[in-house]
């Protein structure tokens, strides 16, 4: 009788998470609402433009398993689209541009990674100060103007295309890919499950906590500056509010997911699912032409309805 219960409609039901549930009704509401939504040109559209939120929410991910959170993330990309721009423009070379957008991402990762773990700082005010550091640089190096006249060469890692798939789509399965090993096939991906849930056993191990909690501020911080350098490629210019609110919309995909802000539970597929949700919603209004400040408020109101879907079914 007990197995009959386990597999019966209404319990394989409640085992369907909230993120899935939202997402296919976007999809379904906006494909009724919206003629074009279910175009392959607009789906590849929704793929694409998902890529850069998907490169912040990936190592989002990470940080929120530490119990941390990086409010900095939308102005260190913002900061390192300007870089590679103006890399590129004074240099000519593409590579240095990619290199110093990298290095200014990895630059604010540790610097947040020190002043959580090293001086104690919570993560919420440490990020709150280097994202407000970030947002001024912005507007120093770029005397708030926006920085144009960008190669071919960067134009096409956004539009550019390898076996008929946008390059930004192949971008974003490699970065899933590659940080889904480190989560759950390393021992970097242990020590994040245990510096959320079990961070006493890991100083008992001899593990130095600090420094592994820098080493994934890091990583948040690099891929800040790759998703930099594809902001500039989709823009096809370095703005000085270019990112700003996406750490928003990275933390709403990761809660939409399921990841715990406690306890280092994380779902790297719910985090995929959250983009993607994400992404049907401000693509959907945007097909309704609706304002982007109501689009903000959609968000907040997917991430509440998300996660009382998930606290109904945990009661049942």
């Amino acid at each position: 009788m007990h197995e009959i219960a386990l597999n019966s409609p209404t319990t394989r039901i409640r085992r369907i998470p909230g993120v899935a549930v939202m997402l296919v009704a976007l999809v379904v509401c906006f494909a009724a609402t919206s003629p074009g939504f279910l175009t392959a040109p607009n789906l590849s559209n929704v793929l694409v433009q998902s890529t850069v939120l998907l490169l912040l929410a990936l190592p989002m991910t990470l940080i929120i398993m530490t119990e941390g959170l990086d409010l900095s993330m939308g102005a260190v990309l913002t900061l390192a689209s300007l870089v590679v721009a103006l890399v590129t423009l004074a240099t000519g070379s593409v590579l240095l541009g990619l290199l110093a957008a990298c290095a200014v991402g990895i630059l604010f990762g540790v610097a947040n990674g020190w002043l959580v773990a090293i001086l104690g700082i919570p993560p919420f005010v440490a990020t709150l100060g280097t994202l407000g550091m970030a947002q001024g640089l912005s507007l120093i190096v770029s005397d708030g103007q926006s920085v144009v006249g960008m190669p071919i060469a960067i134009q096409k890692i956004y539009s550019g295309t390898v076996a008929a798939v946008p390059l930004p789509i192949w971008m974003a399965i490699v970065a899933y890919v590659v940080f889904y090993l480190l989560l759950y096939h390393t021992r970097l991906g242990t020590f994040v499950f245990a510096l959320g849930g079990n961070r006493d056993a890991l100083r008992f191990a001899g593990i130095k906590v600090e420094r592994m909690l820098i080493v994934v501020y890091a990583i948040g911080g690099a891929m800040a500056g790759l998703a930099g350098v594809l902001m500039t490629a989709r823009m096809n210019a370095g703005h000085p509010t270019a990112g700003l609110g996406l750490e928003f919309d990275a933390i709403a995909a990761v809660a939409v997911g399921g990841t715990s802000f406690e306890r280092g539970n994380g779902w790297l597929l719910g985090t995929l699912l959250g983009v993607l949700t994400v992404g049907v919603l401000r693509n959907g209004l945007n097909l309704l032409a609706i304002p982007s400040s109501v689009q903000v408020s959609c968000i907040g109101v997917l991430v509440i309805m998300a996660l009382f879907f998930d606290g109904l079914r945990s009661r049942t």
